[in-house]
């Protein structure tokens, strides 16, 4: 059997840098290499491209050392081990030679300029099979409150929410925070627009911590989503697919903390019910309801759709949707999607099929539309 080339991207210049090399270090550490061959291609905080079997352990010793689980921490010496060269970013790395024969490239790049389009367009420009989704649903569903316009018009369940600028924030900060009280309740989830991971997010509970909250959202993006907070269990699905997409048995994130913030998902020990204790007729709705947001934000490949579930209504509301969801040890998409029966490295070369098979419709596409 040929083995699979994947050429793997991690690192990045957002705030999630640290989020991504965990994944990177848990998807390598996991690849049958008698199945695949992996081309290591980091990108650091200032933007610098690298590749090389030691592109991973450079960029895991200029990382924020306190965002790193302990494994990676312990790791850091190791970065000697492997070469590491800079790469000369081009519009087109298939002229370069170094992916030119990958069967799919692999983005680990969570939160902006990953997973929010900009990648997504260069490997466009370049004519390079990828793994999820495209440019315009990339976008779309990093971008909450843009998320939430095209899931309501789509007819699906979301919380109230509002969103702020920045500038209005600092222009006029009491005017919003009244603005907030008398369209929303306590307690509130403050987020900034375009991250993931649960960076720059607060869950506030009274006027006294809302402008801090809305501060520290604002320190990350000049948009704010402001959200609805509800007495809620946190449900999660693992999507894969493209036009016909699959959903495995849905799960369910018991926090550390008062809320699924970053230490919960990265540093501390969230439980994850896998699968989630759900009537036959709730995983069903669960389920019906995550394929129809990737449906509904044009994704691809991937996702896990963030549901709550109110407890004293019973009804699913969509929180968030992310198209490149964590590979670490602990992330819920590999663990659901291991309980439905397929293997991290089944799922990985499932990833790649699909990338392939969008990539080849997007070419005739292309050849039908120049004829």
């Amino acid at each position: 059997m040929k083995k699979l080339s994947i050429a793997l991207v991690f690192g990045g210049r957002s705030g999630e840098h640290e989020v991504s090399l965990t994944s990177a270090h848990s998807f390598l550490a996991a690849l049958d290499r008698e199945r695949f061959t992996v081309t290591q291609i980091g990108v650091s905080r200032s933007g610098r491209w690298f590749t090389g079997d030691g592109a991973l352990f450079h960029l895991i010793t200029e990382a924020n050392q306190s965002l790193l689980p302990a494994e990676l921490r312990d790791e850091a010496g190791n970065a000697s081990n492997g070469e590491v060269s800079p790469l000369a970013l081009t519009p087109e790395p298939k002229a370069a030679g170094l992916l030119s024969q990958v069967d799919a490239v692999f983005p680990l790049i969570h939160g902006t300029t990953g997973e929010d389009g900009c990648l997504q367009g260069l490997l466009e420009l370049a004519e390079l099979p990828y793994v999820g989704s495209g440019v315009l649903g990339s976008a779309l569903a990093m971008d909450k409150p843009m998320t939430k316009s095209v899931l309501r018009d789509a007819g699906l369940p979301i919380a109230p929410y509002q969103t702020v600028l920045r500038s209005r924030l600092r222009s006029n900060p009491t005017a919003v925070q009244d603005d907030i009280e008398q369209n929303l309740r306590y307690p509130l989830f403050i987020k900034p627009a375009n991250l993931g991971s649960s960076v720059g997010i607060s869950k506030v509970h009274d006027r006294s911590e809302l402008l801090d909250g809305l501060t520290l959202a604002a320190n990350h993006d000049r948009r704010i989503i402001v959200e609805q907070g509800l007495d809620c269990r946190e449900i999660e699905c693992a999507v894969l697919g493209n036009d016909n997409p699959e959903v495995a048995p849905p799960g369910e994130i018991k926090p550390a903390g008062e809320f699924y913030d970053y230490d919960s998902k990265y540093i501390e020990d969230s439980g994850l019910l896998i699968p989630a204790p759900l009537t036959p007729e709730q995983a069903a709705e669960a389920k019906r309801v995550a394929k129809a947001a990737f449906l509904a934000l044009d994704l691809a490949g991937m996702a896990r759709v963030d549901l709550f579930l109110e407890k004293s209504s019973g009804r699913f509301f969509i929180n968030e949707v992310n198209t490149i969801p964590g590979f670490t040890p602990i992330s819920m998409y590999p663990k659901l999607w291991q309980n439905a029966g397929l293997t991290y490295n089944d799922l990985i070369a499932r990833l790649v099929e699909l990338a392939q098979q969008r990539h080849a419709e997007s070419g005739s596409r292309d050849t039908v539309a120049t004829q």
